[in-house]
């Protein structure tokens, strides 16, 4: 649990786990110091045809301690748009300590802009990209995290 967590509260690690075709940049001055709240992070990328897209986030919340049960450690940060291509976007990264790991949880809350025009012309398109980034995410963390296991243990699915 604690390499997990370590590794994504770098928010320099970020760049490592998105999909090199995307030309993730993180614009901000950073250092390997962890997240905080309040912490803003601006970035360039280009999800669509090569077009340059800033970003920035904002750390909202880091909290660690026990599940809502009270059964095992548990941890979570959230970042949400300040500004960027989406009308909102909220991220949930949730930690649990389990027998024989660590379960990590993306959950994604957003809207595009431009209400059902947005969904209609572009819905489809950025689910696409969502459900790939998540995808190499998923690979690029077991791969660099847990070397040792075995190739696609961890399934796009879950």
């Amino acid at each position: 649990m604690d390499q997990a967590w370590s590794f994504f509260i770098n928010p320099l690690n970020l760049a490592r786990i998105t999909p090199p075709g995307m030309r993730f940049e993180v614009l901000t001055d950073l250092t390997d110091d962890p997240i905080f709240p309040g912490q803003r992070i601006d970035y360039r990328l280009r999800p669509l045809f090569g077009w340059p897209v800033r970003w920035t986030t904002v750390i909202s919340i880091v909290e660690a301690g026990s599940d809502p049960d009270g059964d095992s450690a548990y941890r979570h940060f959230v970042d949400e748009q300040e500004r960027g291509p989406y009308r909102l976007w909220r991220h949930q990264h949730h930690f649990k300590a389990v027998a024989g790991g660590v379960e990590m949880t993306d959950i994604v809350d957003y809207q595009l802009p431009f209400g059902v025009v947005g969904d209609l012309a572009g819905g489809w398109l950025v689910r696409g990209q969502l459900k790939t980034i998540f995808t190499f995410r998923r690979e690029a963390v077991e791969r660099l995290l847990f070397p040792d296991a075995h190739p696609g243990a961890i399934s796009a699915s879950d």
